[in-house]
């Protein structure tokens, strides 16, 4: 039996199987097909069947992430997002577009805010209005909820429609009704309630989320949907799970309900595997490197737990890797906390019109891809690294994909006359600008969140992670680096590690001494039976159910609340957001009243039958390099040793410089750097003195 994991990436769709039987993973990587994803992953699917000689009715669990979801709202070539509409409480139908004070640009007298997903002419209000403490202030007027109706049939091609009244998080009866009125006159039209997929406060947030939802529905739901027919075509009998943004996994039926939940999906795998690789080793401190063929992502993992935040803005435009406020669209929906730059092995090298090199942001993506796949003519990163030496000249993938490195020299040979350095130089130019971008990213979650990156291990995997590991631990002073087995299929992975997830909230808005700790069992009672029923109904047993509980706080007065593990005790729940305040902010005011914003609760369970650990497979002889080859070091050819990786024995240890190669990345050990392997894992080391 296997269990597999396909992660569609930018360059590659990524594919980890475990085999039950034997405890070996299997790894494999087939080129993406953007226009189409499931194509892809379809493909992979096959792949893997073919490679295994087996059939599908062998796979007992499939797990799957994606970013179709982002780049449809980036308004990727292909991923057309449908028409949707609007029904807001009278006099708020701006409210999506009006959004906050925040400028994405400060000083851009002519900045645009993003494009509304909803055009104006489809926003529709009705007459109604619900308080702040859910009185009804205004009935419901069913006249105006006619009129928009009406107005909503003669748009035909409507596809979806966001419900979102005023205070509907604190009552939602009026949503109810207009959204029974709207599937009564629009019955093919998705139609997603705010107070259902954002139930708190602060109305631009839960507008944007539930718009978001709304134009997302029927796109995923076409894709997962396809998907499945697919699968189900070559006789999967079992589930698809999909990754969410916050790692946790769902039903394909169930993640098409919550459909803003899977705009992080692509990044969420490689941080649980991450967080797992963390406390296998022992590392409290551990930093998530993940360089693909588009991006590099950063996050970091403390005592084995990925962090999470709340909320995150879908599409939106990134500065060294810290995301613009205001430039995208604002999702309230728990994320693993990652910094992401346009940095990966396809990122494009250019030179500007001042005549000095650049790196990126465009990327080459899976098609046409790098020069040195045959394709394309623009220089990337893996064509500097082929120029270098760092990556093998001939072929990728264990030699399933042939490479062209005559064609990489020369894409790169045309920056280099116009930069006036020579090929190597320009190349090596390349590397060092890419590594600058990234380390960015690596800063942005420790130092720019208190925390000391030399504390750190730095955990390295992406197809092109290892490959630069050594000089981000250089410029951020970290001595230690550890590549997990299979560092190009990392991410795929973690969809093997992930469990369930249901996520409930709501707002309280009151001052902690005026909470009620009887009047939260019976919300946590309640919460949990619809989270247990959720669960089981999505393949999990009731025994291994269990439940986190949460505060969000924050001092009166304040606009932002810190999360907190809640308590029953007042006294207690004081004492932890004082240290919670201390530790973000530097310091606390006991004196001041504390107010409970929104409680919340977390639902988990392991997915059906969780893998056993994966069997470690690792020579026993003593390591021998295949190859010498000439890599470039600090401005000049060395011969270097090359190492097959799966020939490496538990005990081989060595020294820089040396390129260890397997099917589905590449390690650059540098000089003045050790490595030694550690069951299956590599740990590359330098002593502190030596930086």
């Amino acid at each position: 039996m296997l269990r597999l994991g396909i992660d569609v990436g930018g360059t590659f769709t990524d594919v980890a199987a475990l085999d039950c039987t034997s405890g070996d993973i299997v790894r494999l990587k087939v080129p993406s097909t953007p226009r189409e994803p499931e194509r892809g992953v379809l493909a992979a699917f096959d792949a893997l069947l073919r490679e295994r000689n087996c059939d599908a009715t062998a796979v007992e669990f499939l797990g799957h992430s994606t970013t179709i979801a982002t780049n449809a709202l980036l308004g990727q070539i292909g991923l057309e997002l449908p028409r949707a509409a609007l029904v807001t409480t009278h006099g708020f139908r701006d409210v999506i577009e009006i959004g906050r004070q925040n400028r994405s640009e400060i000083y851009d007298l002519f900045v645009r805010r993003p494009r509304p997903l909803v055009a104006r002419e489809d926003r529709m209000t009705v007459r109604e209005r619900i308080g702040s403490q859910g009185e009804i202030v205004e009935p419901l007027d069913e006249e105006s909820l006619t009129r928009a109706c009406a107005a909503l049939r003669q748009r035909d091609d409507i596809a979806a429609v966001a419900v979102c009244l005023l205070n509907s998080y604190v009552n939602d009866a009026h949503e109810r009704r207009v959204a029974a009125a709207i599937a009564q006159a629009l019955p093919q039209a998705a139609v997603v309630l705010s107070s259902a997929v954002d139930p708190e406060y602060r109305e631009y947030e839960r507008f944007s989320t539930a718009v978001v939802s709304a134009v997302l529905a029927p796109f995923l739901a076409r894709y997962l949907d396809a998907l499945v027919v697919g699968l189900q075509q070559r006789g999967l009998r079992v589930p698809l799970y999909v990754m969410r943004s916050d790692g946790g996994l769902a039903t394909a039926e169930r993640a098409t309900t919550q459909p803003a939940a899977t705009i992080e999906s692509g990044p969420a795998g490689g941080a649980i595997a991450a967080a797992n690789l963390g406390r296998r080793i022992g590392a409290r401190s551990l930093l998530a490197f993940d360089m693909g063929g588009t991006t590099a992502k950063a996050g970091a993992i403390l005592d084995g737990i990925p962090r999470v935040a709340v909320e995150f803005e879908a599409a939106g435009k990134t500065h060294s890797g810290r995301a613009i406020k205001g430039s995208g669209y604002p999702v309230r929906y728990p994320f693993v906390d990652l910094a992401e730059v346009s940095a990966g092995g396809g990122t494009i090298a250019w030179v500007d019109d001042a005549g000095t090199l650049r790196v990126g942001p465009l990327s080459a993506g899976a098609d046409p891809g790098p020069a040195c796949y045959g394709y394309a003519e623009a220089a990337t990163v893996t064509d500097a690294n082929v120029v270098l030496g760092r990556c093998n000249p001939d072929f990728l993938l264990g030699g399933d994909f042939r490479i062209d490195a005559a064609r990489a020299r020369a894409a790169v040979a045309a920056l280099a006359e116009r930069t006036g350095l020579d090929v190597e130089a320009t190349a090596a130019g390349i590397v060092t600008l890419v590594d600058a971008h990234m380390a960015k990213a690596l800063r942005i979650v420790t130092l720019e969140r208190g925390l000391d990156p030399r504390d750190f291990t730095l955990a390295a995997f992406g197809g092109g992670g290892p490959l630069h590991a050594c000089a981000l631990a250089d410029d951020l002073g970290i001595t230690r680096i550890v590549v997990p087995a299979r560092p190009g299929i990392f991410s795929a992975e973690g969809l093997l590690l992930a469990e369930l997830h249901e996520r409930f909230a709501a707002s309280v808005m009151r001052c902690l001494h005026e909470t009620n700790a009887e009047e939260f069992e019976r919300v946590f009672a309640d919460w949990e039976a619809q989270g247990s029923d959720s669960l089981c109904r999505q393949g999990a047993l009731a025994e291994t159910l269990r439940f986190e509980r949460a505060f969000d706080a924050r001092y009166a007065g304040q606009s932002f609340e810190l999360g907190i593990a809640y308590d029953a005790s007042p006294t207690i729940t004081a004492r932890t957001f004082h240290a919670a305040h201390r530790a973000r902010y530097g310091y606390d005011v006991p004196g001041e009243p504390i107010e409970i914003v929104n409680v919340r609760l977390t639902a988990r369970a392991p997915v059906p039958s969780p893998p056993a650990p994966p069997r470690i497979a690792v020579a026993r002889t003593a390591p021998a390099s295949i190859a010498q080859r000439r890599v470039w070091h600090d401005g000049a050819f060395v011969t270097t040793p090359v190492y097959a990786r799966e020939q490496l024995s538990e005990d081989s240890a060595f020294s820089g410089p040396a390129v260890i190669e397997q099917y589905d990345a590449c390690t650059y050990l540098a000089p003045e750097w050790a490595l030694r392997v550690d069951d299956d894992l590599l740990v590359m080391e330098r002593s502190r003195e030596s930086l």
